[in-house]
């Protein structure tokens, strides 16, 4: 049996396969480097239309259907297909569904209006990837959470999912970013968001702005470490979440960084 300690990147970009901000690539060399120092790896993130499959060489996986993800009433299904990460033995999942991520444009169409279906389609994600952990059967040591469209993991993880064997001693860290949208989600967000009966309204008040820094917000909130992945986060992220009491942080050391400090942080969290 493997004695490795599991680290899971959801992220919702990461090079080469989408780049939106500079994080993209960081979340690329972290998984390189937590794979090389022993760590066993696997990643997560949407599989968005302007993702090439040909050229990335993503295939489904079969193992892995038959998923349907509920939200808001409706069921949705979900296609898993995987490529292996350029220059590295790891295994990069991309979650696909044909009604939230087939389209050609990420957040907002040609026009730059944005999509009145975002709030749907960051809970399918978010749900989606904890449903294809429990699928994987591979509870993860680590949850590293990047991107706004990841910012209900943690949430789901401490209320919703907070009985389910597989993520029973998972850590989740949780990246602020940098605003990257000004609109809003719209005022049923929250009750969109309850995806089963382990988690109520009052759970989700840190989002109850329904916008860009409320995501990160109700992210870092839930989180049981911190890191700011940018030198342009929100003021008032960085004055409530840079020193939290009896949670790690991680300030933002350049875009140049080795990365140590990430590393560090895994292996304090995962206990060695």
């Amino acid at each position: 049996m493997s004695t490795k300690k599991r680290i899971l990147f959801i992220a919702t970009e990461m090079s080469p396969y989408l780049e939106l901000t500079e994080f993209a690539e960081v979340i690329n060399k972290l998984a390189i480097k937590s794979n090389d120092t022993g760590l066993e790896v696997r990643c997560i993130m949407p599989r968005f239309g302007v993702i090439n499959e040909r050229r990335h060489r993503l295939h489904e996986v079969v193992r892995l259907s038959g998923i349907n993800v509920s939200v808001d009433n409706d069921d949705y299904p979900l296609q898993i297909k995987v490529a292996s990460l350029p220059n590295a033995r790891l295994q990069v999942y991309f979650l696909e569904n044909e009604d939230f991520f087939k389209r050609k444009q990420i957040f907002h169409d040609e026009s730059e209006t944005w999509f009145d279906d975002n709030a749907l389609r960051t809970i399918f994600f978010c749900k989606g990837a904890l449903e294809t952990v429990k699928k994987f059967g591979w509870p993860p040591d680590i949850i590293h959470c990047s991107g706004w469209m990841t910012a209900l993991i943690p949430a789901y993880i401490k209320t919703a999912y907070k009985k389910e064997p597989v993520f029973g001693n998972s850590k989740v860290i949780f990246t602020v970013g940098q605003n990257t949208f000004t609109e809003d989600f719209g005022p049923d967000f929250i009750k969109k968001a309850l995806i089963n009966a382990n988690i109520k309204e009052k759970d989700l008040e840190s989002f109850k702005e329904n916008n860009n820094t409320a995501m990160f917000k109700g992210g870092a909130t839930f989180a049981d470490a911190i890191t700011f992945g940018s030198d342009t986060i929100e003021k008032k992220l960085t004055d409530e979440f840079s020193k939290v009491k009896g949670k790690k942080t991680v300030p933002f050391k350049g875009w140049d960084s080795d990365l140590t400090e990430y590393l560090e942080l895994y292996n304090d969290l995962a206990g060695k």
